[in-house]
Parts: C-alpha cells; sequence; structure tokens
C-alpha cells in the first residue's frame, strides 16, 4: 500500500473516533438532563404535598366530624333565651352541645339509663336578699313534683349589689325519660353579658 492509501485510511480512522466520542458525549449528556429533569419533578411534588398543592392529601370531608362516644350535652345563654320567673332557659343558637339527649320546655331530657355528671354555672347579682340557685329533676319513678339535686344559697354581706358566680357539680344515676333543669329564686338576677357565663350541662360517665 502506497504512503497516501495510509495516510487516507489513519485520517477515516480519526474522524471515526472523533465522531464516536462526540456520539458517546452526546448520549451521556442526555442521560444526565433526563436523571436532573426527573429529581426536579419529585422535588417540586414534595414541596406541593408539603404547602398543600393539588398533589396533597384531600381534606377531611365537612359532615364527618368526630362525634362523641356518649350521651353529652352543653347549653349556654344567648340572644334567643327567654327566662321563666325561676327556671332558666337556654340558647339553641349559641352553639350548643346536644348528643343523644334532648332539650325541651328548658329542660334536658335523658335518653339513656346511666350514671351522669350534671353541672351548672350562672353569673348573678347579688344583694342582701338569699339567692338561690339549683338543679332538679323531674321523674317518672317519683310521684311528687321534682327531686333537687343540687343547692346553693348566695348573699351579700354588703349593701348594694356585687356580681358572684355560682356553680353546681355532682354525679346522679338517671332514667330514660327524667328532665332536668336550672331553677333560681329568681331569673331578673341574672347577670347576662356573655353566653359563656352562664352554662348547664350533663353527660354521661
Amino acid at each position: 500500500m502506497t504512503k497516501g492509501g495510509q495516510r487516507s485510511n489513519a485520517v477515516q480512522t480519526l474522524l471515526f473516533l472523533l465522531v464516536a466520542l462526540a456520539l458517546c458525549g452526546m448520549i451521556v449528556e442526555a442521560c444526565f438532563i433526563y436523571r436532573l429533569y426527573q429529581t426536579e419533578q419529585v422535588s417540586s411534588g414534595k414541596i406541593a404535598k408539603l404547602s398543600g398543592g393539588d398533589e396533597a392529601s384531600p381534606s377531611k370531608p365537612p359532615g364527618e366530624d368526630v362525634l362523641p362516644s356518649k350521651p353529652v350535652a352543653h347549653l349556654t345563654d344567648g340572644a334567643d333565651v327567654v327566662h321563666d320567673k325561676h327556671v332558666m332557659a337556654w340558647s339553641m343558637i349559641a352553639d350548643p352541645i346536644l348528643y343523644e339527649m334532648k332539650y325541651e320546655d328548658r329542660k334536658l331530657i335523658i335518653q339513656k339509663e346511666a350514671y351522669y355528671y350534671v353541672y351548672s354555672k350562672v353569673f348573678v347579682f347579688l344583694d342582701s336578699e338569699s339567692f338561690i340557685h339549683e338543679i332538679n329533676v323531674n321523674t317518672e319513678r317519683y310521684a311528687g313534683e321534682h327531686i333537687t339535686l343540687l343547692q346553693s344559697r348566695n348573699s351579700s354581706p354588703k349593701p348594694g349589689k356585687i356580681r358572684s358566680n355560682s356553680f353546681l357539680g355532682g354525679v346522679f344515676h338517671l332514667y330514660k325519660n327524667d328532665a332536668i333543669y336550672v331553677n333560681v329564686s329568681d331569673t331578673k338576677k341574672i347577670a347576662r353579658h356573655k353566653s359563656f357565663e352562664n352554662v348547664f350541662g350533663a353527660y354521661m360517665i
């Protein structure tokens, strides 16, 4: 083979190697870009989940709040409340808690026989006359008018009116259809400023 032919073969081999090297470089670069793109996608997905994006877990549907495991009632004062002269009424618009119990005619009606913790707190204007605060129950098991479960008496030792709180609470065995209610000596002495200042409730224990 002549020297010219040898030189031509050498040039062709060199060109082939250069082209192969260029192709390998392009393949490596393409792989690197693909890996980088995939990493960015995963990172974006994680950020979206943490920030509440479209891929975040769906929130709990409304109306699926956790219900109490036992009967419970917690009632407060409110704009719709109209007291009797002695029997206190309770609001049905001030977010009452009422589960497996009924509220009728200013009374809580027991639906399941059990032991219940019953309580009431009232905010009152006290004067020299004794203020009576009590929780009573009407029951089919007793022929009388009512049974007093809890009672407190308060008065002011000083002239004029002062504001004070009266709290009652205790555990009682109540039966189905028993009706419990708050009775006071005079509902006009109840201080009505904020709904949570006067409360009444019961829960099964």
